[in-house]
């Protein structure tokens, strides 16, 4: 798949974005160049390669889930203005 200089300049136009005539024929080289390489990857047979999530084989290094803070929900239930069924009640500001 390759595209037109008019091509370049519909997507600029669609996008905002104003070209220079120097700019445009820049642009397209570039991605036709890109869509050339996309051309070459999707032509690789990948049917014997497994899927994986990352390149390199490693183990990310996670933390404990260890509870570090106490409950204080009803001690910040008490200083607030408005409560109802623990629920935080706030005035309305939008009509």
């Amino acid at each position: 798949m390759s595209l037109s200089i008019d091509e370049v300049r519909h997507i600029a136009r669609l996008a905002r974005i104003e070209l220079g005539e120097g700019e445009a024929q820049d642009t397209l080289d570039k991605l036709n160049n890109i869509f050339g390489l996309i051309e070459q990857m999707q032509a690789v047979d990948t049917t014997q390669v497994e899927p994986m999530s990352h390149p390199q084989d490693v183990a990310q290094r996670l933390r404990d889930d260890i509870v570090t803070e106490s409950d204080r929900r009803d001690a910040y239930q008490r200083v607030a203005p408005q409560v109802e069924a623990g629920l935080y009640l706030v005035p309305k500001v939008i009509e």
